[in-house]
């Protein structure tokens, strides 16, 4: 694709200078030489309801969004169903003089499951989601898309997960922590939507006896890029997904959004973002 009309997008958070989103998209638009740019934008919450709504005023065909505007996103543009549902949006485009959203997280989470332990939903009928935040509500969502029959959801605070069951219906099982040894009987698949293992949070250890034996394990945290969890997965042979793959996977919908080019996700990107966070 070329574009004689130079097109920018951006990734709006506060803080924001962390964001790994301009390797990712920086890496695509000269992939496929496209005119275009990707920037950060540091934006405070007090300023972040008026700088979406005039978007193109900045220069922006659309933009990403990380903590803490995904749920003021959402109030302030035009939500698809996906991004309705998940209840925060995580992506924003100009259509037309319409600003509309949706949630690129669950495909970043399914996307990176396909590519990394293809047939993974293959005769699921029990998984384990850890969390209740804006992750796992993304991350429940997208199983029960795919057709999972039951999806017992972990929390500290039995009212989040009681919340999902509520907006999402009863193939969602709320469950403590102290319930984690029984909703894994059996499982075919966990995944930690919390930010429990991340470096400098806390962490647990995962005793992921009960599963079954082909069972998968997915992690949404990628520093470090191999958490306990996935560690504790390995050791009885389980396929992984991490949470750098769901990373990846997220932001080509928003690409192609943005850009009208569909961009893959290859070796070459992934080993530019690992060594981005190695010296971060």
């Amino acid at each position: 694709m070329t574009d004689k009309e130079m097109r920018a997008a951006c990734a709006i958070g506060w803080p924001i200078k962390q964001s790994k989103s301009p390797i990712i998209h920086g890496y695509w638009i000269e992939r496929y030489g496209i005119n275009g740019e990707y920037r950060l934008e540091a934006v405070p919450p007090e300023d972040f309801p008026a700088f979406i709504t005039n978007l193109p005023a900045h220069g922006y065909v659309g933009c990403n969004v990380t903590i803490p505007h995904k749920l003021v996103a959402l109030a302030n543009s035009e939500p698809d169903d996906r991004a309705r549902a998940v209840g925060a949006a995580n992506a924003l485009w100009i259509d037309g003089d319409r600003l509309r959203s949706t949630n690129t997280d669950v495909e970043g989470f399914v996307g990176s499951l396909d590519a990394s332990a293809p047939g993974w939903d293959e005769n699921l009928e029990s998984a384990v989601v850890c969390g209740a935040g804006g992750a796992g509500r993304a991350v429940v969502f997208g199983l029960l898309e795919r057709g999972v029959a039951c999806v017992h959801l972990v929390n500290r605070t039995p009212s989040r997960a009681q919340a999902l069951r509520e907006a999402f219906g009863p193939r969602v099982h709320p469950a403590t922590w102290e319930d984690l040894p029984r909703v894994l009987d059996g499982a075919g698949l966990i995944a930690n939507a919390t930010s429990l293992g991340m470096t400098g949070n806390p962490d647990v250890e995962w005793d992921l006896a009960p599963m079954r034996d082909d069972a998968v394990a997915a992690d949404v945290v990628y520093a470090p890029l191999k958490t306990s969890l996935l560690v504790a997965a390995e050791r009885r042979g389980f396929g992984t997904s991490d949470g750098l793959g769901m990373l990846l996977h997220q932001a080509v919908r928003g690409f192609e959004l943005w850009f009208g080019v569909r961009p893959e996700v290859t070796t070459e990107l992934r080993a530019l973002v690992e060594r981005a966070l190695a010296k971060s």
